[in-house]
């Protein structure tokens, strides 16, 4: 299956718990105090990438386009359309995106759209003051990732500032410093699955190729905070577009 079909049956029959894979947000469990905790983590979350773009990349930022990479079904999209104009959210999942409008509703949340993305990013238009995305690219694969991420950077308006997070290494691979072997062997926590569950990848990125690829779009510094998510190590990349020149 590949990682696209695993993600659309994920939205069809766990939405809330494949982006939290905690078992209050399981489909049988959810009742509107997990909902309400659920979107409470999408409102620190907001806060947070808003704090942290001032802090390492503009003290007076102040976004009024912002786009989300992996939506779902709107955790972090929703509070930030409290924060800023508009919010565009991208998603592979139908269902998710259908969600996340129902939710948008439910919220009286007008400022926010919701498209259906692919590895072209093609139902975009213009460019965003801030470029969005979390605990989305290492359920990517990489190569296809890798070219997402450029295609992001694309996206970023001169002077914006992107918070991109992805995971780079796993705590179970120390004897290689994090990598996964080139092929894993069968039964490798490469993958997160149950019985009853899709796959879920958890693929990790070269970060010399993102910096080359960063470096090459203009953007000249970047700030990482480490992140780890159950023994997936990552970065949460913090960086900015310069302005152009008149």
């Amino acid at each position: 299956m590949s990682t696209d079909d695993a993600w659309r049956q994920w939205g069809r029959q766990d939405p809330y718990f494949a982006v939290i894979t905690d078992p209050k947000y399981r489909s049988d469990r959810l009742n509107e105090a997990a909902r309400k905790d659920f979107f409470d983590t999408g409102r620190w979350h907001a806060e947070y990438v808003l704090d942290a773009c001032r802090r390492y990349v503009s003290p007076g930022f102040q976004p009024k386009r912002a786009l989300d990479f992996g939506c779902g079904v709107g955790r972090v999209a929703l509070p930030l359309s409290e924060l800023v104009d508009e919010v565009v959210g991208l998603d592979i999942s139908r269902d998710m995106l259908a969600e996340a409008a129902r939710n948008a509703e439910s919220m009286g949340r007008q400022n926010v759209s919701w498209l259906l993305s692919d590895d072209g990013l093609s139902a975009l238009e213009g460019s965003f003051d801030l470029v969005h995305s979390c605990i989305t690219f290492q359920h990517i694969e990489m190569p296809r990732g890798r070219a997402i991420f450029g295609k992001l950077l694309e996206r970023l308006s001169p002077g914006g500032a992107a918070a991109i997070q992805l995971t780079y290494g796993k705590v179970y691979h120390a004897e290689r410093f994090g990598q996964p072997p080139v092929v894993a062997p069968q039964g490798s926590p490469a993958s997160r699955s149950a019985s009853a569950d899709p796959e879920m990848q958890m693929n990790v990125y070269n970060l010399n190729e993102l910096a080359f690829l960063m470096q090459q779009s203009g953007v000249e510094s970047f700030h990482a905070s480490f992140t780890n998510h159950g023994g997936e190590l990552g970065v949460f990349l913090f960086f900015g577009k310069p302005t152009v020149s008149t």
